[in-house]
């Protein structure tokens, strides 16, 4: 045993070019390949997660066995590409021995099912959001409430403080913040052998919390786009070459920075700067940025997208030429919306806390919390009106995104971290 808790498997360690070569040759993977079972949401649930397991997958079946529970009481049937259809298991597939179960946790009811599916058996989890309090009240508080169950699971995940936050709410007292003051990551995770997560932030959060347990940090995985024409993209959205673009992609929360954006727009347009923004994704139930641009007056340079195709939505960001992504407060993920941004080379404009800071800042300007958002976008959207070198910094993003956030970057480092464990 090594102290880490883990034997060390005797598997040959191969590189990427190497694994594909020799399951070319045999037609099947070796008989001591590395076997997965992966547990996540899968399309067409409309999560970031989703996406990224079709996008990791195909990579990565390729360098290991791997078999894909398909969620259960799904409305509608996984939607994969053709590759990987044979990947999918039925939803009571028990694991074999030498599998390791690869459980993504997210901080939505998607991810539900997965919490039941690790139970009693040891697993790797990939931890999307380093706030896991909504999956622990989704889990216990919706219907069927077990407020016992509820106050079980905090108490083990922070003490007495945990259990009387959640009796606490058995009386109907709640507050905004509570799941970020108390994210409930060892109620979740506790049994856990291993972790993975996309964030040195996260990498040190979790080393923290789980002392000995062995952590990855794996660089967020995005599809690659390929070669764009940008002024295309552009046209086909109706944007003219004179107009600075900002892009909002993804679904839109309140969390999301949408008044300063707005209000950041106005304050630029009204010192004569020719910019426009473009919302790319759904808008929750909450959120009228329409209604909030009119009130504004700068309705006609608003406008949105609505949900797109997945083939759109990689390509898209490339129309920008600036990207805006200002979550506050955080549930610490890493942003798959920056990551698209910087692989179609699209510098984005990131909120100025914890893994949002690990982008370099020539590619990812900071915007500061708090009352200055507004004023900041408004200054940034004039710097790019007057920056005539803003454009030599696409391929610095572009580089950015090569370095690690490539799908089969991941597959690789994830091969590599999961072939050191025996679970």
């Amino acid at each position: 045993m090594t102290t880490d808790g883990f034997r060390r498997v005797g598997r040959c360690r191969l590189n990427s070019k190497e694994r594909e070569a020799g399951a070319a040759r045999s037609g099947i993977l070796d008989a001591m390949a590395l076997r997965i079972l992966w547990a996540s949401p899968l399309p067409p649930v409309r999560s970031g997660v989703s996406d990224y397991a079709v996008e990791v997958l195909r990579p990565l079946s390729r360098m290991a066995d791997v078999r894909v529970l398909t969620p259960p009481n799904s409305e509608r049937a996984p939607e994969l590409p053709s590759d990987l259809v044979s990947l999918l298991a039925p939803p009571e597939t028990a694991g074999k021995p030498d599998e390791i179960l690869v459980a993504h946790f997210g901080n939505n009811p998607y991810h539900r099912w997965i919490i039941e599916r690790c139970r009693g058996r040891r697993t790797v989890a990939v931890v999307h959001d380093l706030i896991l309090h909504h999956l622990l009240v989704h889990e216990f508080l919706d219907a069927g409430a077990d407020p016992e169950g509820f106050m079980g699971a905090m108490r083990e995940a922070h003490g007495d403080s945990g259990e009387a936050l959640a009796r606490a709410r058995t009386f109907g007292l709640t507050g905004r913040l509570d799941p970020f003051l108390f994210p409930a990551l060892k109620a979740l995770l506790g049994d856990a052998e291993a972790l993975i997560c996309h964030s040195e932030f996260g990498r040190r959060v979790l080393s923290r919390e789980f002392p000995g347990i062995p952590v990855l940090r794996m660089k967020l995985p995005v599809a690659d786009p390929g070669p764009l024409d940008r002024l295309r993209v552009r046209e086909r959205l109706g944007i003219s070459d004179q107009e600075i673009l900002m892009m909002h992609l993804g679904f839109l929360t309140p969390e999301k920075g949408l008044a300063s954006i707005l209000g950041g727009l106005a304050a630029a347009r009204g010192v004569g700067v020719n910019a426009r923004l473009l919302l790319v994704g759904e808008e929750s139930g909450d959120v009228e940025s329409l209604a909030l641009a009119e009130r504004l007056g700068i309705g006609p340079a608003v406008s949105s997208t609505g949900w797109l195709t997945w083939d759109e939505m990689i390509a898209v960001p490339a129309a920008a030429d600036i990207g805006v992504v200002l979550r506050v407060p955080s549930a610490g993920e890493t942003s798959a919306a920056v990551a698209r941004f910087l692989a179609c080379g699209t510098p984005t404009a990131v909120i100025a806390q914890r893994q949002f800071l690990e982008w370099p800042r020539e590619v990812a300007p900071r915007i500061t919390p708090g009352p200055s958002m507004t004023a900041e976008i408004g200054r940034l959207l004039k710097q790019l009106s007057e920056d005539s070198d803003w454009n030599a910094r696409r391929s610095a993003a572009r580089a950015v995104y090569l370095d690690g956030h490539k799908p089969e970057q991941a597959a690789e480092a994830m091969v590599d971290f999961l072939e050191g464990l025996e679970v």
